[in-house]
Formats: C-alpha cells, structure tokens, sequence
C-alpha cells in the first residue's frame, strides 16, 4: 500500500549534524503514523522517534531527546529526521516505518519499512 525510501546517511564527525528524508510512495501519506528505528552492528532494532498523523505528537526516548527532532510534510509525502550533536553510539542503519495505528516504539508494530540508510559517525 506504501512504499518508503529514505535518504540522507552518510560519515559525520562526532558533534555534527545530518539530516536524514523519507519518502513515502502509495497511499495518501497523511493515513499513516511514521517512526524511525535504527539498528547499529549486531543490536536490534530501537526505536529513535515516532510522529502522529497529523504531526502534532512526537515522541523521543532519552537517548536522542534534545538532538533529534522528527517532522513531516504530507503535502510532500515525506517524513525528516534531523540529527544534531551526534556521537559515535548514533552509527547504525536508520529506518523508516509506517504504521495505520498509533506510531509505536516497537518493531512489530509497524507494517511498511524502507530499506534503510547508513549513518557512521567517526569519534
């Protein structure tokens, strides 16, 4: 029903900054609650921000709150994810995930999943 491709990764210094899209292709982008999860080398999948439908509700846990500040623009089909004072413990895969219901923190509770970008930050 949607298709998702996300974009932006790449080798950044510790302490700088990368700002990463996800374009959505399918059916009307505003039906879908989007997260973002990353997966670093040989750890699962976590969650690093969720954002609603309509984009009124985030949510981040503790380990990106302050740096990391999800948004969307459904007239563009797209969700971002700017990443400021990254660190090294920031390098894994970042993906995007769309979901019918209320944005989740967990894996299995979303249905659509891009096939991810690499984000390497170097110490």
């Amino acid at each position: 029903q949607v298709q998702l491709v996300e974009s932006g990764g790449g080798l950044v210094q510790a302490g700088g900054s990368l700002s990463l899209s996800c374009a959505a292709f399918g059916r009307t982008f505003s039906t879908y609650a989007v997260g973002w999860f990353r997966q670093a080398p040989g750890k699962e999948h976590v969650v690093v921000a969720t954002i609603t439908r309509s984009g009124g509700g985030r949510y981040y846990p503790d380990s990106v709150k302050g740096r990391f500040t999800i948004s969307r623009d459904n007239a563009k089909n797209t969700v971002y994810l700017q990443m400021n004072s990254l660190k090294p413990e920031d390098t894994a895969v970042y993906y995007c995930a769309a979901e019918m219901n209320f944005p989740g923190t967990l894996r299995t509770e979303y249905d659509y999943w891009g096939q991810g970008t690499q984000v390497t930050i170097s110490s």
